[in-house]
Order: C-alpha cells, then sequence, then structure tokens
C-alpha cells in the first residue's frame, strides 16, 4: 500500500491526502458529537422534580396558532405551573382569545405590549417581559406555533435539571408535511439539533433554540439577561446561552417527550428569511464557537470538490470507495439519531441534500455580509 502511494502523482497524492483528512474530520463529527446524541440514555431519576414552573410564550400576531395550540400547553400533567403569554403589539384579535381563554384557565395570564410607531424593538423585550412576569423561577419557553409532543412535556424538561444545572436545552422540530422543501427544513433543523444537543453533551453547550428550552429566573437577571447584546434584534435565544452556558451549568432533555413541533416554512422565501436572521447572530459567538461550527460544513465542501477532481484520475475506484464509506456511516447514524427525535422522511434525499445545505449556508453567509439590513423577529 505504502509503494502504491508511493507511486502516485504528487497532485493525486496530495487529493487523497486532502480527501482522508476531510472524512476524518466527517467520522469525528458524526460519531463524536451526534453519536452523544443518539446513544445518550435518560438519566434515571431518583427523585421528580416538581418545582412551579412559569412557561412563557411570546406571540406576534399568532391568534390561529394560539387557538390551536396553547391549549395543549395548558393541559400539561404537571402539578404547578403556569403560562404567561406576552401579546407583542399583535394586530389580530389575540388579545380578545387571550383574555377569553384566562376565563376557562386559571394558570394562563397574559400581558400586552402596545404598539409605539417609535420605538422598534424586538423579541428581546417580550422575552424580558415575560421573565418579570413570572411568579416561578423555573421558567420554560416555546413559540405560538409549537405545540408539545406529550402532555408529560414539562415534566421531563424539568427531570433534566440537576444541582449544578441553571439550563436545560431540548429539540424542537418542525411538522412533517408534503413536498420537498418540508423534508429539506426538517433535515437541516435535524442535523442543526444534533450538533447543538452533542455538544452541549460534550460539555460544550453553546445554543439552544426558543422553541424548547428551559433557565432559571434568577440565573437570568445574575447574568445580566440580553444586556450585552439587547442592540441585536434576534439572538434572544441562541446567543444567550452561548454568552451564559458552560460545562457545568447546562443540561440536554433528550426523551421523546420532551420535544416540541413546530408550524413548519411555509415558501422557500419564508425559509430563506428565517436563515438569515439566524446565521445573522452566528458572528457573535465564541471564537471556538465559530471555528468548530465552520469546520464542519468546510470540510465537507473540500471532500466532495476533491471527490469530484480524484472521479477524474486512475484512482476513481479509492474515491467511489472512500465515499460510499462515508455515506454507508452517514446512514447508519442518522437513520438511529432520526428514531431518537422522532424524525421520519428525508433518509432517501440525504446525498443531494448533505451537499445543497453547505452551499445553500455559504450563500446566505455572503448575502447577509452584502445586505445588513436589520431583520425583525417577526
Amino acid at each position: 500500500m505504502i509503494e502504491f502511494l508511493l507511486e502516485l502523482p504528487s497532485n493525486q497524492f496530495i487529493a487523497l491526502c486532502i480527501i482522508s483528512g476531510t472524512l476524518l474530520i466527517q467520522l469525528v463529527y458524526y460519531l463524536l458529537v451526534y453519536g452523544k446524541v443518539i446513544y445518550k440514555r435518560n438519566r434515571k431519576i431518583d427523585h421528580i422534580l416538581n418545582e412551579p414552573v412559569s412557561v412563557i410564550i411570546c406571540a406576534k400576531n399568532e391568534e390561529q396558532n394560539l387557538r390551536k395550540f396553547l391549549p395543549v400547553v395548558l393541559e400539561q400533567n404537571y402539578s404547578n405551573f403556569e403560562v404567561i403569554v406576552v401579546n407583542d403589539c399583535s394586530q389580530d384579535d389575540s388579545e380578545m382569545y387571550l383574555a377569553e381563554l384566562e376565563q376557562t384557565h386559571k394558570n394562563l395570564r397574559h400581558t400586552t405590549i402596545e404598539t409605539d410607531n417609535k420605538f422598534r424593538h424586538g423579541k428581546k423585550l417580550a422575552v424580558t417581559i415575560g421573565i418579570k412576569s413570572a411568579k416561578n423561577n423555573y421558567l420554560v419557553f416555546t413559540d405560538a406555533d409549537c405545540v408539545p409532543a406529550s402532555p408529560n412535556w414539562l415534566q421531563e424538561i424539568m427531570n433534566a435539571y440537576t444541582e449544578k444545572t441553571e439550563m436545560v436545552l431540548a429539540y424542537g422540530k418542525y411538522k412533517k408535511t408534503k413536498g420537498l422543501l418540508n423534508r429539506i427544513v426538517r433535515f437541516d433543523t435535524f442535523m442543526i439539533g444534533l450538533q447543538y444537543l452533542g455538544m452541549a453533551l460534550l460539555r460544550s453547550p453553546y445554543m439552544g433554540v426558543g422553541r424548547n428550552l428551559s433557565y432559571k429566573k434568577d440565573f437570568f437577571f445574575a447574568g445580566k439577561g440580553f444586556g450585552n447584546h439587547y442592540h441585536i434584534l434576534s439572538g434572544d435565544d441562541d446567543l444567550f446561552i452561548n454568552e451564559h452556558s458552560n460545562r457545568n451549568n447546562t443540561s440536554v432533555a433528550i426523551a421523546k417527550e420532551s420535544i416540541t413541533e413546530s408550524v413548519p416554512p411555509a415558501t422557500f422565501m419564508e425559509w430563506i428569511k428565517q436563515k438569515k436572521r439566524h446565521l445573522s447572530t452566528a458572528k457573535y459567538y465564541k471564537l471556538t464557537n465559530k471555528l468548530v461550527l465552520g469546520l464542519e460544513p468546510v470540510s465537507k465542501l473540500a471532500f466532495y470538490l476533491v471527490l469530484i477532481y480524484l472521479c477524474f484520475t486512475p484512482i476513481y475506484y479509492i474515491a467511489i470507495g472512500i465515499y460510499l464509506f462515508r455515506l454507508l456511516m452517514q446512514l447508519i447514524i442518522i437513520k438511529i439519531g432520526m428514531n431518537k427525535l422522532t424524525e421520519k422522511g428525508f433518509l432517501l434525499l440525504i446525498p443531494f441534500l448533505d451537499i445543497f445545505l453547505p452551499i445553500f449556508q455559504l450563500t446566505l453567509m455572503l448575502a447577509n455580509k452584502i445586505n445588513t439590513k436589520k431583520s425583525k423577529w417577526k
């Protein structure tokens, strides 16, 4: 084998080294980071935590979603919890519906932010008002277009708390519907979920999602809340986690009953807008996080570029063998992960999505650099 490699032309030898190196990097991500999620077992609970909980939902023109999903949140199998809805400048009938629902659900309260044309604000103001309104120290966050996967959702989130835990990260999936866009969105969300949950399990948390997130009220104010990045309209979830999480204070809820399901983007442009908003906050992450997150797509793009080159050389069969090995590894790990996080329907699209998403993300990042216009949270 060594003699064979030494006899190769220098360009083919270098290309083979590059594709092998990028394959190794990919194996680290799949086996170490994603593997942490798929092989994690639920922690044995010696004592069920029944501390009072405040669920906070920020809603902007979400009347229809509140009608569909809020009753499910209000009917959780948990002994002591309240739900606070922050009605953020809604122009629909959200206010009327919330006032009506409060008559039959005594654990529901809502507060309203009135429209002020002279004052522009992001979601962070609504979240902060919700936190200040909360009666309890344990806070759980979700969105108006989200529904818990189980009536035991709150209990599963609380089960993730330990003596040192200040915040809990959980998975927020998108509802399965027809169409290619839905499969792309769900696969992208799934891979991001494997990454941030896996990194947290490796004791290097860097983000969470507001669709399914928990932390303590006193922890929020002790860290001065969103003070250091309040001027950034987005990032109420990931930037807060990136700034305040560490190897000891962050836990993960991975049980199927801890998952939430959200309404997916309906159009490609809606998804692009959402992705650009999320990517715009990544530049504020810690440097180590940016390096770790950037290495995965960069190594993937390098892998495919060199693969294409090698396919036009006499050692094309080696390149194809490496690709098939990587693909098999991907399919096995992703399939196990899909079962773990209750996803389905996009496994056969992996060869396409694995190439498309890094290019798509790079394009959006370049677009964000060109267009510096700030985006609203809704």
